[in-house]
Parts: structure tokens; sequence; C-alpha cells
């Protein structure tokens, strides 16, 4: 059952909006390049509920933290969210055992942590049902596969699905809810839309998967299916030393190809916006964009060795928000778009392999 948001609305601040949008600058580039897009009801949710993901993956990617202590933060942070719990204890204490390979922005932000909620508690009651839900299924999931031993890759993509769902594709979800509450008319192709948001997602953090292996791996971790490479020829247990291995770059090749397929229900998913909602538009096209040319940098280097070998260029980035602000209006044109940025691409042999739509150890989106 989901957990009652309770406490009063708290007035937000111009100071704390200020730190969101630094803090922002501080732990993702595109997002903070994104976010800003956005209309102004949604530029200041949005930008928030990204910065309580980014606390709840800083639970997860801490080396120094062991399973329990993991699975401890997470349910804090969810008691801290829906107000059941206090953030300056919580930010305190988590900071106190953050090791060094913790980048300064994410040490920071979790300091902040009372600043961050907040300006959650001065969201609607809907819109903070929305958060709360995002960082439940999150946290959950999250502690859930630190249970697991993934040195060796995940089992299967059906796992590699559920991974996906749990850190990406339930905020497709939340993007979906608070675009259909911002816009009567999006909320009209609710369901269509949330037939695709999972799947963007999912498309989104493949690309991030594949781009940080090697940085996952050196953390004792890997987000990629067994199955895939053992059908390819390699077993995933020969890592790192087998990654010049021409059956290792097939498997990455077979995820490139799925990561696509889901990009290709991104661009269904950017379609369905009305035209005129141009800032949402723009918003996901241009991440959208920036995945699909990183991707493309993955199939052309397979043998790369760290996620700065394959990370897009400034110029690149530039491109993509250039023609994506000019195509974001037309249709015709994203597809025009997407096609020049996914040439050479490998796709999947026979039909696209369809998105699932994992189901939520949580209650369904309304």
């Amino acid at each position: 059952m989901a957990g009652r948001i309770e406490g009063p609305v708290e007035r937000v601040t111009n100071p704390d909006l200020a730190y969101q949008a630094e803090a922002l600058r501080g732990v993702s580039r595109t997002f903070a390049l994104t976010i800003p897009q956005l209309p102004g009801p949604l530029r200041d949710v949005v930008g928030n509920a990204y910065l309580l993901c980014r606390i709840t993956d800083s639970i997860e990617d801490e080396p120094a933290l062991t399973p329990p202590q993991k699975r401890r933060f997470a349910s804090r942070f969810v008691d801290v969210v829906e107000g059941r719990a206090g953030a300056e204890d919580f930010g305190r204490d988590l900071g106190a055992l953050l090791s060094p390979s913790t980048t300064a922005g994410e040490r920071d932000l979790v300091a902040h942590t009372p600043t961050v909620i907040r300006i959650t508690n001065g969201f609607g009651d809907g819109q903070r049902r929305v958060l709360a839900r995002c960082v439940r299924i999150m946290a959950a999931g999250m502690s859930e596969f630190q249970q697991l031993d993934t040195a060796g890759g995940l089992r299967d993509l059906e796992e590699l699905d559920r991974y996906c769902y749990v850190v990406a594709g339930v905020v497709g979800e939340m993007l979906t809810e608070l675009f259909c509450d911002y816009s009567a008319e999006i909320g009209e192709r609710r369901d269509e839309l949330m037939g695709l948001a999972v799947s963007f997602g999912q498309g989104l953090q493949m690309t991030n998967i594949l781009k940080d292996v090697w940085e996952d791996l050196g953390r004792g971790a890997c987000w990629l299916p067994r199955d895939v490479f053992l059908r390819a020829g390699f077993d995933l247990r020969g890592l790192p030393r087998g990654r010049d291995h021409p059956a290792f770059h097939r498997g990455l090749d077979e995820l490139v190809a799925i990561a696509r397929g889901h990009l290709v229900d991104a661009l269904r998913f950017v379609r369905l916006i009305p035209a005129r909602e141009t800032g949402i538009r723009r918003h996901c096209v241009w991440a959208l964009g920036m995945a699909v040319l990183t991707l493309r940098r993955i199939h052309r280097t397979p043998g790369f060795r760290s996620g700065r070998e394959v990370k897009i260029s400034r110029r690149s980035v530039r491109a993509v928000t250039t023609w994506g602000s000019l195509a974001a209006r037309w249709n015709p044109a994203l597809g025009l778009l997407f096609g020049v940025l996914a040439r050479g691409l490998p796709a999947r042999r026979g039909e696209r392999r369809a998105a699932r739509l994992v189901p939520a150890r949580d209650e369904p989106p309304r």
C-alpha cells in the first residue's frame, strides 16, 4: 500500500530553487541541459524529482555501504520523502559514510537533502504522490538488486528489463504522470504514453549501462545479461580479460540493437505530445538524440576502455540541441532527424522486441 504523504505544505524559497538548479549542473550535464527546456510549472517539479532519484542512486552506488546499510538508508529516504522522517538526520548520517569515490556534486546533494525536501514539500498533493511513488519503487528495486552477485552479469534479458524498470522505467512513468497533470490535452493520451514510457526509460538506461560497463565492473557490478553473450559465444565471467573478443562485441551489438528499439518507442512517445508543447518535446528529444549518438559511438568503438571514450562531444550536444529544437514541432522532421542520428546502428532481425511493462511491487500508476 502506498505510504501517506503527511505534514504541511511548505513555501519554497528562491534560494532553494537556485540551489536546485546548481545541484543539477553538479550531478548531470544532460539533465541540467534538458530540464530548463520544460515549461515553468514542470521545470521545478521535474528538477526536484531528478535530485530525489540521484540521492536514491547515490545509496546504491556507494561502495563503502554494505547491502544491509543500503537497504536501511533506502528505506529511510522513502520515509523522508513521504514525511515520516527528518531530512537533516538522514543527510548527515548518509554523508558521514560516503567514500572518496562519491563525486563532490553527489556529496553536496546529500548534504543538502533538507533543501531538496523543502522543495518537494512545496508541491501539491498529487505531484508529491507521484514523486513518492517513484522513489519508493526505485529504492525497493535497487535494494532487491543489491542482494544479487552481479559481478558476472545479470541472468538474462528478463532480469535486465526488471533492473531497467526500477531505475529508469518508473521514472518514465513518473514524468508521464507529471506531464498529464500539467496538461489536460496530454492527459487525454495518457494510456498511449504510459504504454511507451517504460520503454523510453529503458532505452536511456541501457545506453548508460553500455557506456559505463567498465566503470561498473570496477565497482564489482555488471548489468549486462548473460544469455545474450552466451548466445554470441562469450561468458561474461571472462571480463575484463576478454573485452576484445569478437563474441563479446557481437553481444554488445545485440544490446545496442535492443536499446535502439526502445529509443524508437521514445520517438513515438514524443510524437504523441501536442506539437505546441515545444518545451516538453525539446526536453525529450534532446535526451533521445544524445542517447542515439552515444549508441553510435559504442557501436563504432566496441573495444572502448572507459565511458569517456564513447561520451559524445560538446559539438555533438550542440548539434542535437540545435536540430532537435528545429524539428521539435513537426513529427515528420523528428522522424527524419532520428533516421539521420541512428544511421548505421544495428536493428534486431524480425519484429522489434516489445518493451515489457514490468509490474511494480507497488500500486500501478493511477
